[in-house]
C-alpha cells in the first residue's frame, strides 16, 4: 500500500533535520528574548532607581524610556532574524524535501 504524502515527508531524513534545526534556532532566539525581557523585569524589581535616572540633569526623559525602546526593537530584530533564516535556509530545505517526496 502506498504511503500518504504526509507520511513520506515525515519519513524523509531531511525533514528530521529541518525540524531539528528550526527548533534549535527558535529556542535560541526565544531564550535571548526571555533573557532581555526578564532582565528588564528584574531591573525594575531590584534596581528601579536606575531606570528612573534622568538622561540629562534636570530633564524629564529617564533611562527607562530608551531601555524600553531597545527591548521592543530587540523583539523586532529577533523576529527579522528568524524570518530571514526561514525564507532562505529553511525554505530551501523544505523545497528539497517536497521535490524528493513527489
Amino acid at each position: 500500500m502506498e504511503q500518504s504524502p504526509a507520511a513520506r515527508i515525515r519519513a524523509h531524513p531531511k525533514f528530521a533535520e529541518l525540524t531539528a534545526r528550526r527548533g534549535r534556532y527558535a529556542t535560541v532566539l526565544s531564550i535571548v528574548m526571555l533573557v532581555i525581557y526578564y532582565g528588564f523585569i528584574l531591573l525594575v524589581a531590584f534596581a528601579p532607581g536606575i531606570l528612573g535616572t534622568p538622561l540629562v540633569a534636570g530633564g524629564v526623559t529617564t533611562v527607562g524610556i530608551p531601555v524600553g525602546v531597545v527591548i521592543i526593537l530587540a523583539a523586532f530584530v529577533l523576529t527579522g532574524l528568524y524570518v530571514n533564516r526561514a525564507n532562505t535556509e529553511f525554505d530551501a530545505l523544505n523545497q528539497q524535501i517536497l521535490e524528493d517526496t513527489k
